[in-house]
């Protein structure tokens, strides 16, 4: 048994685990009544992957925040403020601050040049083979390993919120978890994914301003006296370490030596730029009819991820001063374990039943998102993009498409169980690496570079993928550490725990170098004017209609 579990089994039970279950039975109940109402009108292509591009700005907004905001926002960031401070809130301006990057350079544009996929765009002017591969091997990859980050997560839970302290038990839950994921995508496609983000989205919000509101109520609505209460509260720490922090100041965790300071640029340059990059995120545009939706939809999104973390930032200081950083520390789940233990100081069983059938419904509405969209970039892209050279029907790619999302959902629940009580948190940064240095770049060069071609996408989009990859092997992240996914091994080359600072500057060069290596083969200049006006104007793009 490794060190984790037995941390579990060590770990006191909070609250009652049949209220738990009960409440996110009732959620699982109520997503899939309104998952098989809207499979009903699921017919075409179009409607299973990108739900007839029936949304509105608005609710394709909140979906979009449904499928931001995972367990690692609320969780994660809550945890990490509580412990750290002022460090942890760096996590939620940054992710904040990179919906600026979608909103301005990317969202418009991308609705107006694709149809179904991020490769769609990519491969518009370009040899749409070797580019389909490349930017469907991204999406694979990007979508794999956040999968596997929700998955381990949901394994990591467990033994707080449900009180299943084998790591058979945790198994079983990981299993239910996909079981429930290929269900909802299998059946609703993205119309049914979509509204079961916009009720956990609902949900989320609403949960985290409700305990926001009784955090300030506790303290007379006053911030000042919650963050000099936790402040005080870190003071009286046992754990000198602990108790050292000033968690009103920066420093806490990414202070000290020059090289902590470096990865924490590293780490934000790949949240800032991965999440223009994300493709379960762009999938979302193509479900919007016109390019002005895609835009209120992204400006809506903005509005309630910004509320979304500034209620952490109550939330993360709130559980400082009220649950204190030893008890977070020493639950299972460790940080992971702030928000729920607040829930329970504030609201007893009941609001820690919501927060953690919240915390599920989290997990499981983003897990149907990237699984859905893996699948269709692997239907779209390789078997009826590359493998059929666009001569397939509707019918068989949709086929295709739900036969991949039982590979991939059998997949994640496998590498999950293997990843249960190891430490994920380098999956996610490596899902926000391979996004940025992978996807950004070829993107961006699509869109706003005449003389991109082919062998510059190839070289951005391998270079990129390979260089995060392969650093991100060689980095503490894996090994070298008390905190590594292999912690008695040693090679740690890297000194980085997040590549980003060297693999996107690498696959921004490498995009550059290969566009002038391959300037001998001309790229069709009639398809990259046509691709200039159509992302500036929306003129011939998908149900292209004028509000």
């Amino acid at each position: 048994m490794n060190l984790a579990a037995t941390q579990y089994l060590a770990a006191e039970t909070v609250g009652e685990p049949l209220a738990n279950i009960a409440i996110f039975g009732l959620f699982v109940v109520i997503t899939m009544v309104v998952v098989i109402r809207a499979s009903r009108n699921t017919r075409t292509a179009a409607d299973y992957f990108t739900g007839g591009r029936g949304f509105s700005g608005p609710q394709n907004g909140i979906a979009i925040a449904g499928d931001y905001l995972s367990a690692a926002s609320f969780l994660g960031i809550a945890g990490a403020i509580a412990v750290y401070g002022y460090d942890g809130f760096l996590y939620s301006i940054g992710f904040l601050v990179a919906w600026l990057v979608a909103l301005l350079l990317v969202a418009e544009m991308l609705r107006n040049t694709g149809k179904f996929t991020m490769a769609d765009v990519l491969s518009f002017r370009l040899k749409q083979g070797p580019v389909r591969t490349a930017a469907a091997l991204t999406t694979l990859t990007v979508s794999l390993f956040y999968l596997l980050a929700q998955m381990a997560g949901a394994g990591g839970l467990v033994a707080l919120l449900l009180d299943v302290k084998s790591e058979t038990g945790q198994a079983l839950v990981i299993a239910v978890v996909g079981v429930l994921m290929i269900v909802y995508v299998l059946v609703g496609g993205m119309k049914g994914t979509t509204w079961v983000q916009i009720i956990k989205a609902v949900l989320l919000i609403t949960g985290a301003a409700l305990m926001t509101i009784m955090v300030f109520a506790k303290f007379g609505f006053n911030l000042s006296d919650i963050l000099g209460s936790a402040q005080d509260k870190v003071a009286e720490s046992t754990n000198k370490a602990v108790a050292a922090r000033d968690v009103l100041a920066p420093g806490a965790q990414y202070g000290g030596s020059s090289m902590s300071k470096l990865n924490f640029l590293s780490l934000g340059l790949a949240l800032v730029l991965g999440t223009a990059g994300l493709p379960h995120v762009l999938m979302r545009f193509y479900t919007v009819p016109t390019a002005k939706e895609a835009r209120r939809s992204v400006v809506w999104a903005i509005g309630l991820i910004g509320a979304f973390y500034l209620f952490t930032l109550v939330l993360g200081y709130g559980a400082a001063a009220i649950v204190g950083p030893d008890r977070i520390l020493g639950a299972a789940g460790g940080q992971n374990s702030a928000a729920p233990l607040l829930a329970f100081e504030l609201g007893g069983v009941i609001l820690l039943g919501v927060i953690s059938a919240v915390a599920f419904a989290t997990i499981l509405a983003v897990v149907a998102g990237l699984t859905i969209t893996a699948s269709a970039s692997f239907a779209h892209d390789i078997y009826a993009g590359v493998i059929k050279r666009g001569k397939v029907d509707e019918n068989k790619q949709v086929r295709v498409s739900r036969i991949t999302a039982v590979v991939i959902g059998v997949l994640a629940i496998g590498l999950g169980i293997l990843a249960n009580g190891q430490n994920i948190a380098f999956l996610v940064a490596l899902a926000f690496a391979v996004a940025a240095a992978a996807n950004l770049p070829t993107i961006l060069y699509s869109l706003f570079w005449k003389r991109f071609n082919t062998t510059g996408a190839l070289f951005s989009m391998y270079g990129g993928l390979i260089s995060t990859i392969v650093l991100i092997v060689f980095s503490p992240a894996v090994s070298g550490t008390k905190s590594a996914m292999f912690p008695n091994a040693d090679f740690d080359y890297f000194p980085l725990s997040n590549p980003g600072i060297v693999s996107i500057p690498l696959a921004f060069a490498l995009g550059v170098i290969g566009t002038f290596l391959g300037s001998g083969k001309p790229e069709n200049q009639a398809l990259a004017a046509e691709m200039e006006v159509r992302s500036l104007t929306g003129v011939g793009a998908e149900k292209a209609i004028a509000h």
